[in-house]
């Protein structure tokens, strides 16, 4: 009896998997993971935006005697962007402000991923037409590309 079950959970969880992956955006990039994210942090704020934190998952890892390859979160954001969407949503405010991952993957390639942000639109009910949705699109997607450029 549960491994009918079972087998359904598994497999309507492997079928979620591709909808999840096409939610975010995936680059690659030339450089280290610092090195990716120290350049994603300076053109962040030469955008004039905020970066609020940086997060070392290895770093935390290393200190529980675990191993994770390099892997750093840039939390950064502008509340002239945030602040209407959480007018529109305040559950908005889970997923922002906003969030790029850049991870080196078991061969060693570096890749900066993000949430798309039609996945906020839809996850709290905003207008996947309002502006600030088109301009935190178009903002990771230039700022990501400037993280990522080779010299």
């Amino acid at each position: 009896m549960f491994r009918p079950l079972a087998t359904a959970a598994a497999l309507s969880a492997a079928m979620a998997l591709p909808a999840v992956a096409a939610d975010l955006i995936d680059k690659v990039s030339p450089h280290s993971v610092t090195q990716t994210i120290d350049r994603l942090a300076a053109a962040v704020e030469g955008a004039g935006a905020t970066v609020f934190a940086r997060v070392d998952h290895a770093a935390g890892a290393a200190k529980v005697d675990m191993d994770l390859r390099p892997t750093e979160l840039l939390i950064f954001g502008n509340p002239k962007l945030g602040t209407p969407a959480m007018i529109d949503g305040q559950t908005a405010g889970l997923d922002l402000p906003l969030r790029v991952l850049a991870y080196a993957d078991g061969e060693g390639v570096v890749h900066v991923t993000y949430h798309a942000p039609s996945v906020l639109a839809a996850t709290h009910g905003l207008p996947e037409d309002a502006k600030y949705i088109t301009m935190m699109t178009g903002a990771l997607d230039k700022l990501t590309s400037k993280a990522i450029a080779e010299e």
